[in-house]
């Protein structure tokens, strides 16, 4: 399983600051109040990230030789770090959308609301920065007798 592309997580960040953006117009367009997320989603993403770095630290010490984990554990481990590095760019993406449709309005947000988009962007972003870290505890080092086929010191060897 290759590792999370920082390319992917940029982009998946800006399709959710314009979806973001774009709820916030669409609201606002018919009448209705702009969109606020709710208190409770910043703790749940720390939750989730406290959860994925759980998970994954058997890994890491089986990894390192300290135990040893069922293989499919370790994979679930890393599918779900790699699932939540790109929930938390989408999230990300999302809430800056939301603050950059609040703050390009000619009438000042509401100080509460800009606070909850703030905090929603920094726990998505722990949570990015907590999948990648587990993702990372989930990667087999590289192993000297693995070598590619088009490596020349492989084909000199044989």
């Amino acid at each position: 399983m290759k590792r999370t592309s920082p390319l992917v997580l940029i982009l998946l960040a800006i399709a959710g600051g314009g979806i973001g953006y774009l709820v916030d117009h669409l609201l606002t367009i018919g009448g209705r109040a702009t969109f606020s997320p709710s208190t409770l989603l910043p703790v749940l993403l720390l939750l989730l990230a406290a959860a994925v770095l759980a998970l994954a630290w058997p890994v890491r010490r089986s990894v390192r030789g300290h135990a040893r984990i069922d293989p499919f554990r370790a994979m679930r481990a890393a599918t779900l770090a790699r699932a939540s590095s790109l929930l938390g760019a989408i999230v990300t993406g999302f809430g800056a959308g939301l603050s950059a449709f609040l703050l390009s309005r000619p009438v000042g947000p509401q100080v509460g609301s800009i606070v909850a988009m703030t905090v929603l962007v920094a726990s998505s972003l722990v949570l990015v920065v907590a999948a990648l870290v587990a993702e990372q505890f989930c990667t087999l080092p590289k192993d000297p007798d693995d070598r590619q086929p088009d490596d020349p010191a492989g084909a000199a060897g044989d």
